[in-house]
């Protein structure tokens, strides 16, 4: 068996969940992709226009939910079920087009996980995202 064959069944199986994020509704609503994901990171993308506030630039819950996509995905894509127990944003920069959200990985322990996400706009970066996530199965 060549090893391109062995990773077919788990490549299936990240490629049904990142297509179960993607069709869920809120995901949707906001228009965010998920571009790319393995265990323990991710790539997400979203469109500002449409989520400005009243100041014109992007709202930042739609940020922070662009985050927690990222680390939603990062952490439960390869059929371990992790919850969120505790997060924190900072918004570094107003934001208007499109924005990238990358989750990793950056410490874990097997009880929980922690996740970095950093938002950018181009090379710019937006927010820092960090998430520590609960295994449940």
């Amino acid at each position: 068996m060549t090893s391109e064959t062995s990773h077919q069944p788990a490549d299936k199986a990240i490629e049904e969940r990142i297509r179960e994020f993607n069709r869920s509704e809120f995901a949707r609503l906001l228009g965010m992709e998920i571009l790319e994901a393995h265990d323990g990171y991710s790539r997400v993308t979203m469109d500002c226009p449409g989520k400005m506030n009243p100041s014109g630039v992007a709202h930042g819950g739609a940020i922070f939910a662009l985050a927690d996509q990222a680390f939603g995905i990062a952490a439960n894509c390869c059929g371990i079920h992790r919850v969120a127990v505790s997060v924190s944003i900072m918004y570094i920069a107003p934001a208007k087009g499109t924005l990238v959200a990358i989750a990793e990985r950056v410490e874990g322990n097997g009880i929980c996980d922690t996740y970095r996400v950093m938002v950018h706009e181009g090379d710019r970066p937006v927010a820092e995202f960090t998430g520590v996530a609960f295994r449940v199965s």
